[in-house]
């Protein structure tokens, strides 16, 4: 959400000489960042889902909290991708947050229970 917080700011204010209006006044870019924020709903309604089954007694099992965990997590970094290709050079440049959004966001593919292990559980689990 960070990543998308600041893309938005970017596209708002950057204002392309040869164009003569902000990068937000874009079909493209306008179509582009809703593809954003489909995945960041998305995110957000499986996450607040998973926590108030929780919260009534109905924790998910193990291997559906991995795979919970795996998809909020890569369609994260697909989130910040795609601001990073939206905003070009500026959005890697040292300057800006979007470079340390990059970095920590993909720090939840390492964390466990990383990728093949949540596969493997959710694998054996439907085969048993």
């Amino acid at each position: 959400r960070a990543a998308r917080d600041w893309l938005v700011g970017f596209l708002k204010a950057r204002v392309p000489s040869n164009l003569g209006a902000p990068l937000a006044s874009l079909p493209r870019v306008q179509e582009a960042v809703g593809a954003i924020e489909e995945k960041l709903a998305a995110n957000a309604r499986l996450l607040r889902s998973a926590a108030r089954d929780t919260d009534e007694g109905r924790p998910p099992s193990n291997a559906e909290a991995g795979l919970l965990k795996l998809t909020v997590t890569e369609t994260a970094i697909e989130v910040v991708e795609r601001a990073l290709k939206l905003s070009g050079n500026h959005g890697v440049a040292r300057a800006n947050p979007l470079e340390r959004h990059l970095r920590d966001v993909l720090c939840g593919r390492i964390h466990s229970p990383q990728e093949d292990t949540a596969r493997l559980a959710a694998g054996r689990l439907a085969l048993a």
